[in-house]
Order: C-alpha cells, then structure tokens, then sequence
C-alpha cells in the first residue's frame, strides 16, 4: 500500500510474506527487491527505480522508506546510521514482560551453529531495544518497540532472549506454544499464522519532514479482536 511520496522519498506498507533479501543469486538483487515490493503494494515501478534505504524480514510487516534521488539516499541511509531516524514496531509476545517498560541491551552476533540466525553473544555488537506494553492479555502481551540499533533480526532475538518471543515466530521460538492456548477460537487463529507478528508501525525523521504510520495488518488485528473479547 502507497503511504507517502515527495520528491525525494516513498514509503509504502509491506504485506507479510514479500522477501527483501538481497544478494548475488538471480532474482534477489536490490533491483528486483524493489520490483517485487512494488508489485506487491500495487505500485507501478517508475523509470529510474526507487533506491532501497532498509529492508524488513520477509515476514514482518509496516513501513519501508525508498529513496527517489541519490542525494535523498545518502540523507537517509546517514539518518539511519546516526539514529535520527525512529523506529516504532508493535510485536505480540507470549508472556508479560517485567517490568512492563524497560530496555532490553544485549549484545548479538551470528549464531555459530546456524548462520540464517542471530543469537546473544559477549563478543557481539552491542544492540538495545527499548518496549512498552500496550495491553496484558491472559498468556500474551501486545508491545511498542523502538530498537535503538538495527542489527539482523534485533527484536526477534531480544524478545526470545528475554523470555517472550513474537507469537508465530518459529525461527526464535514463538511458533508451536499454541498448542497450550485454551480458547478454541484463539487457538485456531494462532495455528494459521504463518509468520511473526511483528510489525514496523511508524518510521519518523523530523528534519527530513517524514512521519509516517501503517495500520496494523489484517492477521494482527483479527488476533487482537479475538484477545479483547
């Protein structure tokens, strides 16, 4: 979904499930990432395409900034680098955090067993992820983040290290605790999902004049009218 354009920058709204990666195999260079985001928020890809400034994991969904010019590029990947750019997510977790608000500052690098993962390690980059709790519900908890870095799967691996991974998040933990989940109608919502449910709600840049905000996803929401019953 089309959520802002100037002349300088374009956000739209990722659907879950659109890969972003990038690398040196056919079909996943930073071209074709963009394509296929494009096509995936119904978006005509314009002649010169829009550069990429980050990416979101495959199955998380919200906000991603493109860049329109090479000058507007440069201005936003230094506005990343140098944290001026915030970052807002929302994230279901299983259990309640404590204390309810807090920072979460561990130190992840590359798991040694599985290269596709991240994990906390003494000797990796230090990496601190700031949360608020939303609403408590009975087993779950519907959180606010702000990661103040942004390594590889940051929020993911903090969650899952503090003992509350991303309901639906099979990679670190999150995917399989439904089988506990009493309430059929949760259950059976929580046995569909097919990917974390995390989601980048808000990216702002206040000297760039981007504040930009994406609705929760259908999967998301439908969750939480369920929690709220």
């Amino acid at each position: 979904m089309h959520l802002f354009e100037n002349d300088e920058v374009l956000a739209l709204d990722k659907p879950p499930g659109v890969s972003m990666a990038t690398s040196s195999k056919e079909g996943k260079s930073a071209e074709a990432a963009v394509r296929r985001l494009l096509g995936a928020c119904g978006v005509v890809p314009p002649d010169p395409l829009p550069l990429l400034v980050h990416r979101l994991d495959a199955g998380t969904s919200g906000v991603v900034l493109f860049a329109k010019t090479p000058a507007a590029h440069r201005a936003l990947s230094l506005g990343f680098q140098e944290r001026r750019a915030r970052k807002t997510y929302r994230a279901l977790v299983w259990g309640h955090p404590v204390p309810a608000k807090g920072a979460i500052d561990l130190a992840l690098g590359r798991d040694p067993k599985d290269g596709r993962k991240m994990r906390v390690r003494d000797d990796g980059k230090p990496s601190v992820t700031r949360y608020a709790t939303r609403r408590r519900f009975p087993s779950l908890a519907d959180l606010e983040l702000q990661p103040e870095t942004g390594r590889t799967h940051q929020i993911r691996v903090h969650l899952s290290a503090s003992g509350h991974p991303i309901v639906g998040d099979g990679f670190y933990g999150g995917a399989s605790r439904w089988h506990g989940v009493r309430d059929p109608a949760l259950r059976a919502a929580l046995a569909r999902l097919t990917r974390p449910l995390l989601h980048a709600e808000r990216i702002e840049i206040p000297e760039m004049g981007i504040d930009v905000t994406a609705h929760l996803p259908r999967d998301y929401e439908e969750t939480l009218k369920i929690l709220r019953r």
